[in-house]
């Protein structure tokens, strides 16, 4: 049976990137990226607010953009596959961290200068992939300007199974 390894998360950096460079010269990015989940408590009826940290690790030309696009409070869309990595401690101890290594990113928001951020740009997303074919250049995007701003999608409320907002067509 074949099996799945893919995480997709939006969110935003906890602190600036850092990267460094192996032995051999291959760049590698690590990040912190928060993500948040709201809901109301079903007793109290307050908002309730919860953060979740990510571990993500960029390689080579990746790494290298990162470094140079992402900042502290940006938001960024990250695709990649979860991996655990074990190694001994100063005490000989086992320690294990769980981190996304990313496979694409999709700088979100606009890009930063004269003091508006998100404002006066080409749109402002840029995307970027390990794939060989988009490895070193940003996606096309055409200008602001000529598209209209997508409308905000309804809020659909959701039950406890999360299926009420699906579609009855299924294709199969």
């Amino acid at each position: 049976m074949a099996s799945i390894n893919k995480v997709i998360i939006i969110g935003n950096l906890g602190r600036d990137p850092e990267v460094r460079y192996t032995p051999s010269g291959a760049a590698v990015c690590n990040v912190s990226v928060a993500t948040t989940r709201n809901w109301k408590d079903k007793n109290s009826g307050d908002k309730v607010e919860e953060t979740e940290w990510h571990r993500v690790v960029f390689y080579d030309r990746l790494a290298e953009i990162a470094g140079e696009y992402l900042k502290k409070g940006r938001s960024v869309y990250v695709e990649g596959r979860l991996k655990t990595r074990k190694w001994q401690d100063k005490d000989g101890k086992d320690t294990y961290t769980t981190e996304i290594v990313a496979e694409n990113m999709q700088l979100l928001g606009g890009r930063e200068g004269g003091g508006n951020y998100g404002g006066g740009n080409a749109g402002g997303d840029e995307g970027f992939s390990r794939e060989p074919a988009e490895n070193s250049r940003p996606a096309a995007r055409p200008a602001a300007a000529s598209r209209p701003a997508p409308a905000p999608a309804p809020a659909a409320s959701k039950s406890s199974t999360g299926f009420d907002d699906m579609d009855d067509d299924i294709p199969f």
